[in-house]
């Protein structure tokens, strides 16, 4: 069954038809199709003869978060003026969270912006990156240091990319799942708690559940300012989490740096928003049922402490954390010190030595 959510200036398609999808390329120069390698092999053969009809032209890029940086872009926008599109042309982004970010980012650029469709084919940007707008790159180790806020012209989720994706990489997605649930879905949150096996799921009803979270926060908070900072809950911590794996043998995906940050944040909710000890206990045990996330190092802090201080939502040099108490509710804009963070790492540590 296919469900459309409506936005003032876009719409998400789940599981509609792909003509829905070729209506929107309707008076549009060329059509460009940005993949990575995986998606090229996996995904793009279920897209491909509903395109074939426009040419498009297809622009690969390596897979990964390492590669999501200024350097893939001059790659991308090289590609763009070599093919001559123009800003009556149109980018479909076929990927995960790097692509559609990344993508999005240089059609807003190119030429000083062209339109683009988002067609996400990780669980994790299927319900994450697909509402909102927000684009860019990472940038000197800082996650998405560099951006812009732009609509798409649509989206279009398809569950059926989830079968394409590891084991793994399904897990990493659902930590946004369980994060929306958090901040904002007390009765989501217990009927996910107790799930085992992700493959069994109806990824229509949950990410059609997970995604009315995202819709009403960023309906009320576009840019940013208040609200919307509820998404970061487990983000602050866990994006400096990620950054320091990056560099090491073993990164992290995403949502795997998000589980563990969720973990230490409810830790910090105990300590500044009243969180019980009791719901913190839950989240962890939750987060560990589904996850088996690494023992940290911290034997750099001051360069934790960095990630963590270059954090978009800081503001006059504190740190500030989106966290949550009860579950289902949310507290943005807290500020946090060093001592806090060093207490909720240690917690989480605890967990898993």
């Amino acid at each position: 069954m296919s469900t459309t959510l409506s936005l003032p200036k876009y719409s998400i398609f789940l599981n509609a038809d792909w003509s829905e999808l070729t209506r929107l390329l309707a008076g549009h120069s060329k059509v460009a199709v940005l993949v990575d390698n995986h998606t090229y092999a996996h995904c793009w053969p279920l897209l491909e003869k509903y395109l074939s009809p426009y040419a498009p032209v297809l622009i690969e890029i390596p897979a990964g978060e390492i590669h999501k940086n200024i350097d893939t872009c001059q790659l991308i926008w090289q590609k763009m003026l070599d093919v001559q599109l123009d800003r009556k042309s149109i980018l479909i982004n076929l990927g995960g969270g790097v692509i559609g970010d990344m993508g999005g980012f240089c059609a807003s650029t190119f030429k000083r912006g062209m339109d683009f469709i988002q067609v996400p084919t990780t669980l994790l940007s299927q319900v994450d990156a697909s509402i909102g707008g927000k684009l860019g790159i990472d940038f000197q180790g800082v996650k998405n240091g560099i951006g812009v806020f732009r609509d798409p012209k649509a989206v279009f989720i398809q569950p059926v990319f989830l079968e394409t994706l590891s084991d793994r990489e399904l897990r990493s997605g659902f930590a946004e799942v369980l994060k929306h649930a958090l901040i904002d879905d007390a009765d989501h949150w217990q009927q996910l708690k107790g799930v085992k096996d992700l493959r069994s799921l109806d990824w229509n009803q949950e990410i059609a559940r997970s995604l009315e979270v995202k819709r009403h926060i960023v309906e009320e908070d576009p840019f940013e300012r208040g609200a919307r900072k509820a998404l970061n809950f487990g983000h602050t911590l866990g994006h400096a989490i990620e950054g320091q794996a990056l560099e090491t043998e073993n990164p992290l995906l995403h949502g795997e740096a998000i589980a563990i940050g969720m973990i230490a944040e409810a830790h910090l909710s105990m300590q500044k928003t009243g969180l019980s000890e009791a719901a913190l206990q839950e989240v962890s045990d939750t987060i560990l049922s589904i996850y088996e996330p690494p023992a940290l190092d911290f034997s750099h802090w001051d360069t934790w402490m960095d990630f963590m201080r270059n954090d978009k939502k800081n503001e006059a040099d504190q740190i500030l954390c989106s966290l949550i108490s009860p579950i289902g509710d949310y507290k943005v804009n807290i500020s946090v010190q060093e001592q806090e963070i060093r207490a909720a790492l240690a917690y989480y540590q605890g967990l898993v030595s």
